[in-house]
């Protein structure tokens, strides 16, 4: 929904499985109690869950806070036997205040505005998004081309949205009782906004006419005609921040449909023409746009306000998304790291809690997924988190299978992402027993899917498992007692020592040929990655073939 990028800072971090500050605590899924909270108003079928966003920038995971808030909602109330519709506004009529610093194309991937026709945006300030050309030349709009990317995000996901443009709203008359109410009442409108914003003057009229002349938005009126519908404005000049984005002067006339209600206004007139029962929205608008919606949806347009529920924001990497600063990480760029039931995990988890999602530290929410699927087939020990798997897994994932998916753990899926070979990956992985030894082929080819994501994480991380297994036998040479601690390491892992058991060795074996075990350590990663540093060397040669191991450290292959 139509916002400034949020500034709360966050310091909560974790992904703890269970849910927090329900509002009905029989429930162990706080979706199920939003429910409950909705049919306690007894609503007609369809029932009605609206999320909105402003096409400010580019499409990132934060916009997803809504969309898949509401879903969950509208699946536990599909499962009780309701017709549920998820709807979502692109408030498209909004004015360009000011020019993003990145955007996305078709496919989702950042680009700068050096790449594209900035231009378009620049000589557009100030008029609505969808009067204002698609920078790619891709679509109708630029805000056709957001719009495009958040339902295509959503389908990523396996949402299913009906997107609505709040230009298309209003230019097919949707909006117009609205409108045509909040003029009627234009003494009333004033008194409710003086309550929660101080330019609601005498003079105040909560309309913005587009400028017939230069395309603009202005929130001069200075007529209303209730039985033509149309108001008389003048184009002034628009304040944005310490920027002032000039009007031309013309005076003019407009219709309701050419023109839009200030946000605090829309937002409750989308519940009305939507006929909207429940909708998320993050905190700031708590705090801001909610209180002066329900007074206006109550004392203006004469509407019960929707069941509402605010989301705590969620940061990236410990610090707040922004579009501005360059903070965000898009659905497609998150879905070459993760499974898409691993992200809808994340938005299940309790929409009060703060959380960070530390792209360094991915392998942490993957176990957290893992922990949570296992509670659900065969529970753990942590009741609490059964409780949870049982009630929200189902709306997870895309199916509920018979058996538990095999999941290869994130960090050993790394460690295989190292290897190129892929019938090695799955031997290293059946010898650790991640694959049972009756998996078919499409099961071994699911479980290995996790590998290459973990290897992405791995290079856009650039981690202790950013490394690449040598098939090879790179030409090293070492000095005689290296040769000799190598020999001796060999015998270790021959006589089938563990990751833990190599990695002690390594330094036993240093001490004992008078070595430092720094060099042994660089001698191994020469041999093995044919780097001078790698990862855990010991626990990484401990996940190997045993034979292909004591090989190469016998510098046989």
């Amino acid at each position: 929904m139509s916002s400034d990028e949020p500034t709360n800072d966050v310091s909560q971090t974790g992904y703890d499985t269970v849910p927090e500050g329900t509002t009905d605590d029989h429930h162990e899924f706080w979706a199920e109690a939003v429910a409950d909270e909705i049919e306690q108003r007894n609503p007609d079928d369809p029932i009605v869950i609206k999320g909105g966003v402003s096409p400010s920038g580019v499409a990132h995971l934060g916009n997803v806070n809504e969309i898949m808030r509401g879903y969950f909602v509208a699946e536990v109330l599909r499962d009780r036997g309701h017709e549920v519709r998820q709807v979502f506004t692109s408030d498209d009529r909004d004015p360009l205040r000011k020019l993003p610093r990145k955007l996305a194309n078709a496919d989702g991937e950042i680009v700068g505005l050096g790449e594209v026709d900035a231009g378009a945006l620049g000589r557009n300030l100030g008029k609505p998004y969808t009067d204002i050309p698609d920078p790619f030349g891709e679509a109708d709009s630029y805000a056709a081309h957001f719009a495009a990317l958040l339902e295509a995000d959503a389908e990523r996901l396996g949402v299913d949205i009906e997107m609505y443009s709040n230009t298309a709203l209003y230019a097919d008359g949707t909006f117009d009782p609205v409108v045509k109410r909040v003029l009627e009442r234009v003494d009333t409108a004033r008194d409710v906004l003086s309550e929660y914003q101080a330019k609601a003057d005498d003079d105040y009229v909560p309309f913005n006419p587009i400028c017939a002349a230069c395309g603009k938005l202005t929130e001069t009126v200075t007529d209303i005609d209730l039985d033509a519908e149309t108001v008389e404005y003048v184009c002034t000049d628009m304040a944005v921040g310490d920027e002032t984005i000039e009007g031309c002067g013309h005076e003019g006339t407009a219709t309701f449909r050419e023109g839009k209600l200030p946000w605090r206004f829309e937002w409750p007139g989308q519940w009305q023409v939507l006929d909207v029962d429940f909708e998320p929205f993050g905190k700031d608008h708590a705090e801001g746009s909610w209180p002066s919606g329900v007074d206006i949806a109550e004392n203006v347009l004469g509407i019960e306000p929707p069941v509402p529920m605010v989301y705590e924001w969620f940061t990236l990497n410990g610090e707040a998304l922004s579009s501005s600063a360059g903070n965000i990480v898009t659905v497609p760029e998150l879905l070459e790291l993760l499974e898409p039931e691993v992200i809808r995990y994340f938005f299940a988890l309790h929409p009060k809690k703060a959380r960070d999602l530390d792209l360094s530290r991915l392998d942490q929410l993957v176990d957290d997924f893992d922990r949570f699927e296992e509670a659900y087939y065969q529970g753990v020990d942590d009741e609490s988190v059964s409780a949870f798997a049982e009630a929200a897994y189902p709306y997870v994932v895309d199916a509920v299978a018979d058996e538990q998916p095999i999941r290869l753990p994130y960090t050993f899926a790394a460690v295989l992402g190292m290897v190129d070979d892929r019938d090695l990956r799955e031997k290293l992985a059946r010898d650790e027993g991640h694959i049972p030894d009756d998996a078919d082929e499409a099961t071994v080819e699911a479980a290995l899917d996790r590998v290459e994501q973990a290897r992405t994480w791995a290079e856009r991380m650039d981690n202790a498992y950013n490394y690449r297994l040598q098939a090879e036998l790179p030409d090293v040479v070492f000095d005689e007692a290296t040769g000799e601690a190598l020999d001796a390491l060999a015998a270790v892992v021959a006589a089938g020592g563990d990751g833990e058991t190599i990695q002690s060795a390594i330094y036993d074996t240093a001490r004992e040929h008078g070595i430092e075990p720094g060099d042994l350590f660089e001698a191994g990663y020469r041999l093995f990655f044919n780097e001078t540093q790698g990862p855990r060397l010991g626990e990484f040669l401990g996940d190997l073939e045993q034979e292909f191991v004591v090989a190469r450290l016998r510098r046989e292959r």
